[in-house]
């Protein structure tokens, strides 16, 4: 990584096929490399190389480690976070506790294919692209009303790089009851996500083949698909592969609507 992924970090680590991510954290987890070790390293390449554009990725890789050790930061003074959220306002707030639609999440089946990627990708390799995480979270989290608590155990048991101080973190983050928190009315977009990020669909095609032969402008949203093209693609909406659980659009006014009466009744 630090020979040859590095110099393109900052700019590709959002777009999971660059394959600019790189892949230590499960090493940093179990405690075969440590933070202090990467940091030192990366400070001394920098120094060699002398060179802008080297030390700006060297900068981008290390405010990753740093958000890893403020994780550590807050489990350590709020151990209670793993189970409750940080912002005790967050107690009054009216999640939603259907199984189907967990069980739709974790197994990749929500109809929204760039969501269904990650969550497939996760599930096969124990691994998933960090762009890919965070709108899987907030899918979760902001679009069907499940509990983070129920994402955090989800990604613990799955993750290889499962780490307990950042994973509570992340999650925390994006319901928005954390330490420097996401905002509340800041929802990803399921679609645009993919669209920005997975422009061709090639991470779609990947971890979701029943969309491998579908167009590229339908990839992102295979319900507005005509009736031609779904058949030969061999796709069959409600059967070969999932209908959306939630209109995005709906599911993002209620989520607003739900963050709003918390702050109500507070």
């Amino acid at each position: 990584f630090f020979s040859n992924k590095l110099v393109s970090y900052s700019e590709g680590r959002d777009f999971p096929n660059q394959n600019a991510h790189s892949m230590l954290a499960p090493y940093l987890s179990f405690g075969q490399i440590s933070v202090r070790w990467m940091y030192h390293y990366l400070i001394n390449k920098s120094t060699e190389r002398q060179c802008s554009l080297f030390e700006k990725q060297v900068n981008s890789f290390i405010r990753q480690l740093i958000w890893r050790e403020f994780s550590y930061y807050l489990l350590y003074h709020y151990p209670f976070t793993v189970y409750k959220p940080l912002n005790k306002s967050f107690e009054n707030f009216p999640w939603n506790n259907e199984d189907e639609l967990l069980r739709a999440w974790q197994k990749g089946e929500t109809g929204y294919p760039f969501i269904d990627a990650g969550m497939r990708e996760l599930w096969q390799t124990g691994f998933m692209h960090n762009r890919a995480r965070m709108a899987v979270a907030s899918f979760l989290v902001k679009h069907l009303l499940i509990p983070w608590q129920e994402g955090a155990k989800w990604f613990m048991d799955t993750l290889l790089d499962a780490d307990i101080a950042n994973n509570t973190m992340g999650w925390q983050w994006v319901a928005g009851s954390g330490a420097d928190a996401s905002p509340y009315f800041r929802i990803f977009n399921p679609i645009t996500q993919g669209e920005k990020f997975d422009k061709n669909g090639e991470y779609i095609r990947r971890w979701v083949p029943e969309l491998r032969d579908i167009p590229n402008k339908y990839i992102h949203k295979p319900w507005e698909a005509p009736e031609h093209i779904l058949q030969k693609a061999n796709i069959k909406l409600d059967d070969t592969y999932p209908l959306p659980v939630v209109n995005h659009k709906a599911a993002r006014e209620r989520a607003l609507c739900a963050y709003k009466s918390m702050k109500e009744l507070v």
